[in-house]
């Protein structure tokens, strides 16, 4: 028996399998992505250091990147509670500091990113600083004796300085990780958070804020002078208190102070000099304003005099990455201009000032950024957009002290703000190779690019790590427009006769390479495939560039549309969401064969690009679109992005952006007049003119957004009254929903904080009332006090192919097809410990099918973490068990579960109430018989998805996502709840099922990401392509994928071992033998007649 369960997984393996080693990489692909730079502070802003971009992420991603080509050297990603506080890189190595208050110390190696330390500093229930821009987390290196920041200390050790909870400062040896001696705060962090260590000689200067009495906040306010500095000396070899002071200052934020080391160190490669605290604060003539600048010279005893600048208010002073050199920027508050300031001889001084900073309607806000130039001399660099040249200056300042003077020169760099939305952050360094200077741009919308003087060499988009929701187009019927030629589809529409003729006859020049590769292919079998893009391939010269390669210039004519397997002729449609270092959102739409980026479109704002805001996308569809000339559907593909705008001023609009799939232009002109606000709908390209503005539906929130099962895909929004609009708004879509109204059921939550709520809705209308159709409220299912609403899975929807399954004794079981079913995923804090709720729920009635309670993890952050997927009859839900008698299966050990339901109709075999077309409200409704079984998953599921094919008729598999960074598939026929738990009889072998096994094999042969480590994967998206065999994956998180299963084995494909040109030669050879031997026949039968 036990031979033969081997057999039969190994051939599930077999059939599971998608690709050949041979294959890989050629029918799937992967982007590997780092995530959208962190921002917010310097500790985590992306630096070059040699020739390398070190960068910590939204993601909680530390990475390296390659300056040449922007290819990832590695990257280390942290669990999401352990999120990254800042990085340090000191010697060969770089330091980071993660988890609650610093928690966690972790040393790579600078080159290949090996884990060399790795240390818990103290328990994440005792962190206290939590939010980085608290400041409080610090890593710094120990200087050597002379005064520079080397890492070596006088045992020849690495030593490091680490700031931890804002109280807490430790010096440890790098190497072992041993503490050599700790000190802590008296007051623990209740009165003073440090956030700046500056080690000097033989002294520590601790600085931070203290808050002042009477004011009640837990962090510094960018807005309210309620603070004043607190400076702490220690000695550095045994870390006793040598003075603590507070400074008559009243600041108003972190970014208003910072420590300078004195610019006489600069001259003779030691520091001679203590450094020197820098504030705006308030002044006796201005106690409510923050505007002047103090200067406070330090001394290990801290006895010196406070200094200010006289005759000048700032607004502000910015740390430039120059203060170990004594320079810093200071903006004025008069006109806004900068000056860059300098501190030697106990003083501060202007060296330079940039008169024109301020930002107005010619150019953008400046960026202020330092570095060394080739003789090793400090820099200050001014990076800003001009509207007049449209392009992106840098200006550089490289002062001369010996002649206290100064010298300003710059070029332009061709930044495409349209493509890219705005410049967020700079970092520069000088390539002491070729002396050019290296600039790397972080813009709104998520894209890093480098520029070397002013040639752009790679880009990465990196909006596109945890991209939410996804949209996937099948593009193969569509006509695919050349870029070059410019010719929109509405235009062909409106050409003559005579203009058809002639593109006709211009189109004729293609026809011999057609001829040719049409010949090739009947003789010899081979279709060609689309690869993915290698760098040796791309030109160096184009501006569309996308992922880490060099940029990329993917024209829709140079892709292969007419693929034979339809592998690509899809188009993904990704929105990205709005971080805090990206807070644009972007359109993209990439090629489903190589991953190649198509086109990409920032979606505007609106009016309100006045005030700022941004879009937050909710829903994407696709529909049939309709002829500009005639109104008919003509066949192509559209797709409708439903989107929140989300003003600065509180307001919140809904905007549907219509865009064409293969070109991203705005297409919602064919349905509306020209707007007097919006001059880009008239029929003609947008695709010079900004970005994609969209089309403002409701004045308001957003409730849901679905789409009407009719001919040309009508959406219908709901806003916060529950009130009904078509998009777009036609008299045909009027029409569609006024047909289908009493026929649409909807389940919306509702319900305050505590008192989750579905309620189930119709349509209904009322001329008196309202203009629009209204939803109201049919039924009520109410949860537990407490129990929050987690998410709503619905239903997939495709065609399906078999209504029943036949047993082995020729009985057969028929599968509950209610189309209007979905699952409600809930949590549920009890006391201390939580509880994860699974609900089947039927939206017409409100009716719970099916309902299980089940465990949240121990530990960590206790949340659910519960995945389902619901399609036809067959729920698949995971877990984790604690281990205790609370759950789903017989095991009680602890560890994560997969359930595997499955719903069919009546009391048992040919039990038949015709579910799918059987009204909700029927008695028998409720008349089925649930099957489920549970089994132990190696590892945690992050994401669960069923294969999907164009009619249904292979055998579905789930797809899941693992935390071990792996995509894989389960067999159905592993997850049937049906297996017996005993030796299955000879009809139970007939119908192919295997005896039960509690523990899902962790088969390398599942594994559908190979070797790829495709990391932190949150949704699966599945789709058919035209070989019924065969379903197409992609996965998408921190990282995309995407790859084909054919999960009943390509029954449609020719295997690789066919022979097509002995075939055609066969079938040639014969067709001359008849050619040859008919004649020879004829006469022999006509030589038979006569004789």
């Amino acid at each position: 028996m036990r031979i033969l369960r081997q057999l039969l997984l190994a051939s599930l393996c077999l059939v599971a399998s998608a690709l050949h080693e041979s294959e890989v990489g050629i029918v799937d692909w992967h982007t590997k992505l780092i995530g959208v730079p962190l921002l917010d502070s310097a500790h985590t802003q992306p630096t070059i250091h040699d020739d390398l971009v070190l960068t910590a992420t939204s993601n909680n991603v530390l990475a390296a990147l390659n300056v040449t080509d922007g290819s990832i050297v590695w990257r280390s990603i942290h669990q999401e509670e352990d999120n990254i506080f800042g990085f340090k890189v000191h010697d060969s190595t770089v330091s980071t500091l993660s988890g609650p208050g610093g928690s966690m110390l972790r040393i790579y190696d600078l080159y290949s990113g090996s884990l060399m330390l790795e240390k818990r500093l103290h328990s994440p229930s005792d962190g206290r600083a939590r939010d980085r821009n608290d400041g409080g987390v610090l890593l710094v290196p120990v200087p050597s004796a002379g005064g520079d920041i080397n890492p070596t200390g006088e045992d020849g050790h690495r030593t490091l300085l680490v700031l931890t909870n804002g109280d807490t400062l430790r010096r440890l040896d790098a190497l072992s990780g041993s503490v050599q001696w700790t000190w802590e705060s008296p007051d623990q962090g209740s009165l003073i958070r440090y956030t700046h260590v500056h080690p000097l000689r033989s002294t520590i200067y601790l600085v931070g804020y203290a808050r002042i009495a009477g004011h009640d906040s837990p962090s510094p306010s960018y807005t309210s002078n309620a603070y004043t500095l607190h400076v702490t000396t220690l000695d550095l070899g045994t870390g006793e208190l040598i003075a603590s002071v507070n400074i008559p200052a009243r600041v108003g934020g972190l970014g208003n102070y910072m420590l300078l080391n004195s610019a006489a160190s600069t001259s003779s490669n030691s520091t001679t000099q203590d450094p020197c605290l820098a504030w705006l604060g308030s002044s006796p003539s201005s106690p409510t304003s923050t505007s002047t600048l103090y200067v406070a010279p330090l001394s290990p005893k801290l006895e010196g005099q406070v200094l200010h600048v006289p005759g000048v208010k700032y607004a502000r002073i910015m740390d430039v990455g120059l203060a170990e050199s004594g320079q810093f920027v200071a903006v004025k508050e008069e006109n806004g201009a900068v000056q860059a300031m300098r501190y030697v001889d106990g003083s501060v001084r202007s060296i330079w000032e940039f008169g024109d900073a301020a930002p107005s309607a010619t150019h953008s806000e400046s960026h202020f950024v330092g570095t060394r130039n080739a003789q090793g001399e400090p820099t200050i660099g001014r990076i800003y957009w001009s509207a007049v040249h449209g392009k992106v200056i840098h200006q550089t300042f490289v002062p001369q002290f010996a002649l206290d003077k100064g010298s300003v020169s710059g070029y332009a760099l061709p930044f495409a703000t349209v493509d890219h939305g705005a410049v967020r952050h700079v970092a520069c360094s000088m390539d002491s190779g070729s002396g050019k200077t290296r600039v790397l741009l972080t813009t709104s919308t998520g894209s890093l690019q480098l520029w070397v003087n002013d040639q752009l060499r790679w880009m990465r988009e990196e909006g596109l790590a945890g991209v939410g929701i996804i949209g996937v187009v099948d593009v193969s019927g569509s006509s695919l427009i050349e870029g070059e030629k410019g010719v929109d589809i509405g235009e062909m529409e409106d050409d003559g006769f005579w203009e058809k003729v002639r593109r006709q006859f211009g189109d004729l020049k293609d026809f011999p390479a057609y001829a040719l590769n049409f010949a090739t292919r009947f003789v010899t079998g081979s279709y060609s495939v689309t690869l993915p893009p290698s760098p040796s391939s791309i030109p160096s010269n184009s501006l569309n560039g996308t992922m880490h390669y060099p940029p990329l210039s993917a024209s829709l004519s140079s892709l292969s549309r007419k693929d034979t397997f339809t592998y690509n002729n899809n188009i993904l449609i990704l929105p990205t969401s709005p971080t805090p270092g990206a807070p644009s959102t972007k359109l993209f739409a990439i090629d489903s064969s190589s991953g190649a980026v198509l086109w990409s479109r920032v979606l505007g704002l609106g009016w309100a690009v006045e005030v700022g805001g941004h879009i937050v996308p909710v829903k994407i569809f696709q529909r049939n679109a309709a002829s500009s000339r005639t109104g008919d559907l003509s066949g192509e593909k559209e797709v409708v992005l439903v989107t929140q705008r989300r003003a600065d001023n509180g307001l919140v609009d809904t905007v549907v952006f219509h865009v064409d799939p293969l070109t991203g232009e705005d297409v919602s002109w064919r349905y509306y007049d020209v707007d007097a606000e919006n001059e880009t709908r008239d029929g003609t390209r947008d695709s010079d003119r900004g970005p994609l503005e969209g089309v403002d539906v409701i004045q308001g929130p957003l409730i849901d957004a679905y789409i009407l099962p009719d001919e040309d895909g009508t959406l219908v929004l709901l806003d916060e009254f529950l009130q009904v609009y078509p998009y777009p708004s036609t008299p045909s879509a009027e029409a569609s929903l006024a047909a289908l109204a009493l026929s649409i059921h909807l389940a919306l939550r509702a319900g305050r904080a505590g008192q989750a709520q579905i309620l189930g809705h119709q349509l209904g209308k009322s001329e008196d009332l309202s203009k629009h159709w209204v939803a109201y409220p049919t039924w009520r299912v109410s949860f537990a006090a407490g129990e929050e609403i987690q998410a709503i899975v619905k239903r997939e929807q495709g065609p399906v192919a078999s209504i029943g399954k036949v047993l082995g004794d020729r009985r057969t079981l028929y599968k509950y097809l209610n189309p209007h079913l979905s699952v409600v995923l809930t949590s549920h804090a009890l006391g201390s410990s939580r509880r994860c709720g699974v609900y089947l729920l039927d939206n017409v009635k409100g009716t719970v099918l099916y309902h299980v309670s089940l465990p949240a993890p121990e530990g960590g952050r206790g949340q659910c973490e519960v995945k389902a997927a619901l399609d036809e009859n067959w729920l698949v839900y995971s877990y984790f068990h604690d281990g205790g008698d609370e759950g789903v299966g017989e095991s009680s050990e602890k560890g994560y579960r997969v359930v595997s339901v499955e719903i069919y109709e009546g009391s048992g075999p040919d039990d038949k109430i015709r579910s799918s077309d059987m009204t909700s409200y029927s008695p028998d409704a409720m008349a089925f018989t649930i099957y489920e079984l549970a089994y132990i998953m190696p590892h945690s599921i992050t994401a669960i998805a069923p294969t999907r094919t164009k009619f249904g008729v292979s055998v579905k598999d789930m797809i899941v996502a693992s935390r071990k960074n792996s995509i894989q598939t389960i067999p159905r026929r592993l997850l049937n709840p049906r297996r017996p738990k005993r030796k299955p009889t000879s009809e139970e072998l007939e119908e192919m099922l295997i005896q039960y096994d509690a523990v899902l094999p962790d088969d390398p042969k599942l594994v559908l990401s190979h070797l790829y480590e495709v990391a932190s994967i949150t949704h699966l998206t599945t789709f058919p392509s035209r070989l019924e065999s065969t379903s197409l994956i992609f996965a998408s998180g921190l990282d995309l994928f995407l790859t084909r299963v054919a999960t009943s084995g390509t029954f449609d494909v020719l295997s690789e071992g066919f022979n097509k040109m002995q075939l055609v030669l066969t079938v040639a050879g014969l067709a001359v033998g008849i050619g040859v031997t008919r004649p020879m026949v004829r006469k022999k039968r006509l030589r038979e007649r006569w004789y």
